[in-house]
């Protein structure tokens, strides 16, 4: 059977540059189609107070990344929150990417807070606990990473499935339901680019050119959507 699948927009940037690149939620729909082009999928533009009807709408859901910080009391943010706690009490199969991450973990009572500074390049997140959804089996994956806040504390019921020593908490599970990565496995090599770009007066020349190094040398995003796609598609029991 088709799997319908929502996916939240959470980016509010809205700049020309911007809108020169698929959006977020395209990103992500592209990711998964890439893999999966039986998917059923919606973009729906959060930002702009677009949600569904209801935790039953799609079979599962994807929560993109942004620029936003999850602990803004913006009334977009604050009904986003109040869904995702929907989400949650109905065990409606989701996931979380960097934004997305730590908007599920401050919805269900965690704490999300600054970072030591940026983590923008790419990333190792060494994934220490398994889980069935996780084949091929990876001990490890390079994503690309822009951030520079992170989960600081996890609510009741969250597991650490994986991390580093820069983001501990950079890949998160709770029950068979939540799945989170700090990370993003949607961006292309040419949006990491540009957004180096953007950012090199924010985090600094060097850093920025040590980046792009890495940039260059790629991730590992489909071998993640892989995982994200058996997540989604995978048959479960209750839970209690």
């Amino acid at each position: 059977m088709t799997k319908s699948i929502g996916i939240l927009l959470t980016n509010p940037d809205r700049r020309p540059a911007r809108l020169a690149f698929p959006n977020d939620g395209e990103q992500v729909r592209d990711l998964l189609a890439a893999r999966r082009p039986a998917f059923a999928q919606t973009i729906y533009d959060a930002v702009a107070g677009e949600l569904p009807a209801s935790a039953d709408s799609h079979d599962g859901y994807v929560i993109t990344g942004s620029p936003a910080s999850v602990n803004d009391d913006a009334p977009w943010v604050l009904a986003l929150l109040e869904f995702l706690r929907q989400l949650d009490a109905a065990r409606t199969p989701t996931v979380g990417l960097c934004f997305g991450h730590q908007a599920i973990v401050r919805a269900l009572g965690g704490t999300v807070a600054e970072g030591a500074g940026w983590d923008f390049g790419v990333a190792t997140t060494r994934f220490h606990t398994p889980q069935p959804w996780m084949t091929p089996t990876q001990p490890t994956l390079r994503l690309f990473s822009a951030h520079h806040e992170q989960v600081v504390e996890l609510p009741t019921g969250f597991e650490i499935i994986g991390g580093n020593e820069f983001c501990p908490n950079g890949a998160l599970k709770k029950g068979t339901h939540i799945f989170t990565t700090q990370y993003h496995p949607e961006m292309s090599e040419q949006f990491m680019m540009v957004l180096a770009d953007w950012l090199e007066e924010d985090i600094g020349k060097d850093a920025i050119a040590r980046s792009r190094e890495q940039i260059h040398a790629g991730a590992q995003g489909l071998e993640f959507a892989q995982w994200m796609i058996r997540f989604l598609e995978m048959e479960r029991s209750s839970e209690a």
